[in-house]
């Protein structure tokens, strides 16, 4: 069973990378664009490969896989660069992944206007990332969000359901900087 599950997580990543492709650096204008749409338009025009997605997904080697209002899900390759001298994923990969996931759930419920950013992350390692697991997905849901605070949880798993960490997050919403033209 989890190998089936693994098999559809790595076609659908590949469908995504394909996608995505036509866009391998950040997009100078990214700013003015978040300002221009809401945060659920914005993720799926990266997914759909209409926008750049950001450079920590290349640098880490994740990437959003699934967005929906107030939800993101991140898929990731937790590879040996990202051991720690112990053998195991650094534990920094892991809430790197899990904070990408719960500030993009928050995302999706910004309208035309409205910004976030992470306040806080708490982050709960409960199993090892070793060798043998190919990928894992980061699963972000807003709990609750409002004019000046929202709140996220997300759960990393494995294709077998394995649960290797959990993390929550409050963030701080407030309304964008409008920019002046020249």
């Amino acid at each position: 069973m989890s190998d089936d599950v693994l098999n559809e997580w790595l076609a659908r990543e590949q469908a995504l990378r394909a996608r995505m492709q036509q866009h391998t650096a950040a997009d100078p204008n990214a700013a003015q664009l978040a300002r221009e749409k809401g945060g659920q338009a914005w993720m799926e025009a990266m997914m759909q490969g209409d926008l750049p997605g950001p450079s920590i997904g290349h640098t880490m080697d994740f990437l959003l896989v699934e967005v929906g209002p107030g939800r993101a899900v991140f898929q990731g390759t937790p590879g040996q660069r990202y051991f720690n001298p112990m053998g195991s994923v650094h534990g920094g990969w892991y809430a790197t992944l899990l904070d990408s996931a719960l500030g993009c759930a928050v995302h999706t419920l910004m309208p035309v206007g409205r910004g976030y950013t992470t306040s806080q992350l708490g982050v709960n390692i409960v199993k090892a990332i070793g060798p043998k697991v190919q990928r894992v997905r980061a699963i972000g849901q807003v709990l609750h969000c409002g004019r000046q605070l929202a709140t996220a949880e997300a759960r990393l798993v494995g294709p077998d359901g394995t649960l290797f960490a959990h993390a929550t997050t409050t963030c701080l919403v407030f309304e964008l900087p409008t920019q002046s033209k020249p």
